[in-house]
């Protein structure tokens, strides 16, 4: 394309000097040529006067002489022999022929004859007698074109000099067009090839730049798509572990003996077969979360209601003192219904996996008007670093809860349903000794954030929860506002 553009202009600069130039230059020589025959006119004419006086050839002589062309030997006088008694006189070196001398005389108009050297001008001049004399100028071709090669020459630099320029201001603009199509094309091979991070500069011409939006856009897209289908495998995979852990406490409770303890090996190893396919899907994965769809949502206390009936009956088989509160009344949140479920699978899940059999746990939820909070407590050993276990992929360590062999997966979808209302998910320490996990949920993105400065400002005030709502462990411990054991 760059070199299309070259050629292209070249092309059109070289007709239009071509166009320009020669017309000029044949102008110029013509201009050339008519002044050197209007000075041989013009010195031609500087003999009429004496030529109407007299024919007498010592006058005339000297007449010739006087002038710059006769002195030089480039002027001639022809008087025809009538008026010199039969006899012609000619003064000076005649070059034209003397059929042309005898045509001017006789037409009465000047002439130019082709001569060797160059040209002669005859001009006719009257006499006193009457009769006609002819004054003949010899202009050589040098005088003719002199200036006119010096003329062709300007004109030919200064046609060179704008092709040259022309050539030059195309070639940027080929560049200047070219190298943004040629970075968006390696841009999209590397693109095909699987390098996601590629992108191009948004530059160029205003057709190519928004070329470079529309692709950088669809790569962003295309990485968005990647990395939401990679996050859907692993929340899918992660939820096959609360099952799981239904299968691994029954298969507790099966007693010794071949079959008990193939049923346990079995279920370790499809727990491990979960956990190769979390930490897979989990590999060079961005973590990309957008907002609830329009209209997605559900009832938090129905949701809560349907969860804890499930984990109830683990609960009771292992000794599990269980609390819930704040359930009462239907509480719409902007999250949809198999989210919050897998949600709070998550964190219930936890409990049972990473706290003794025995350990009570307690969910509560407040409702402030602009916010909704899920609060999750146990009175298990609680996580030594909740900061190292709210980073993905962090509890697969030693020392944060779920130690070794925890994907780290669960807090993850708890936390990326609460950012996704505007929300945040935090860590802390529970009034029954163990880990209270505290889920925000926006009912809107702004009310979020003032619920968040709320909760800050209660905590400095002694307080927990927003508006000065105090946590329901309180609660939990025989206050008041306590709810139904399950």
């Amino acid at each position: 394309m760059r070199w299309a553009l070259v050629k292209v202009c070249l092309a059109v600069t070289a007709m239009v000097v071509i166009a320009f130039a020669v017309p000029l230059g044949l102008v110029i020589e013509e201009m050339a040529r008519d002044r050197a025959f209007s000075d041989a006119e013009r010195q031609a004419a500087t003999i009429g006067p004496t030529l109407t006086i007299t024919t007498d050839r010592e006058e005339l002589t000297r007449a010739v002489l006087s002038t710059e062309p006769g002195g030089r030997g480039r002027l001639a006088v022809h008087v025809p022999a009538a008026e010199q008694g039969g006899s012609r006189l000619e003064i000076g070196t005649r070059r034209a022929t003397r059929a042309d001398l005898e045509t001017v005389r006789r037409s009465g108009r000047a002439a130019v004859a082709e001569v060797r050297g160059g040209s002669a001008l005859l001009q006719p001049t009257a006499l006193g007698s009457g009769g006609i004399a002819v004054v003949e100028v010899f202009v050589p071709e040098d005088e003719v074109s002199n200036g006119v090669g010096t003329a062709w020459l300007v004109l030919a630099g200064v046609g060179v000099a704008l092709v040259v320029g022309s050539v030059a201001v195309a070639d940027r603009l080929g560049v200047r067009m070219v190298e943004p199509a040629q970075r968006l094309a390696g841009a999209a091979l590397d693109l095909g090839e699987g390098r996601l991070g590629t992108r191009v500069p948004e530059e160029g011409p205003t057709e190519l730049r928004s070329a470079a939006v529309a692709f950088n856009s669809m790569a962003d897209q295309v990485v968005q798509l990647l990395a939401n289908e990679r996050e859907l495998a692993a929340d899918l995979s992660h939820r096959l572990r609360t099952p799981l852990t239904v299968l691994r406490l029954n298969a507790a409770s099966l007693g010794e003996g071949p079959a008990a303890e193939q049923t346990r090996a079995a279920v370790e190893q499809l727990e491990h077969e979960v956990d190769t396919i979390i930490r897979t899907a989990r590999e060079q994965r961005p973590q990309t979360q957008g907002p609830a769809g329009a209209g997605a949502g559900c009832d938090a206390s129905e949701v809560i209601r349907e969860r804890m009936g499930f984990w109830s009956a683990l609960a009771e088989d292992e000794g599990r003192t269980v609390r819930l509160a704040g359930v009462d009344r239907a509480v719409r949140i902007p999250v949809a219904r198999p989210e919050l479920a897998a949600a709070l699978d998550a964190l219930l899940g936890n409990v049972f996996r990473h706290t003794p059999e025995g350990t009570a746990f307690a969910v509560d939820v407040h409702h402030s008007g602009d916010a909704v909070i899920v609060l999750v407590s146990d009175a298990g050993p609680g996580i030594p670093d909740p900061a190292s276990a709210l980073a993905r992929g962090a509890s697969g360590r030693a020392g944060v809860k779920g130690g070794v062999g925890s994907t780290g997966l669960g807090l993850d979808i708890v936390r990326r349903v609460a950012e996704s209302t505007g929300g945040d998910l935090r860590i802390g320490r529970s009034v029954l000794g163990g880990t209270e996990v505290r889920i925000w949920i926006g009912l809107d993105g702004g009310a979020a954030d003032r619920a968040r400065r709320g909760h800050r400002v209660g905590r400095r005030n002694g307080k927990r929860g927003p508006r000065g709502v105090r946590s329901r462990n309180a609660a939990f411990r025989g206050g008041p506002a306590g709810g139904p054991h399950l």
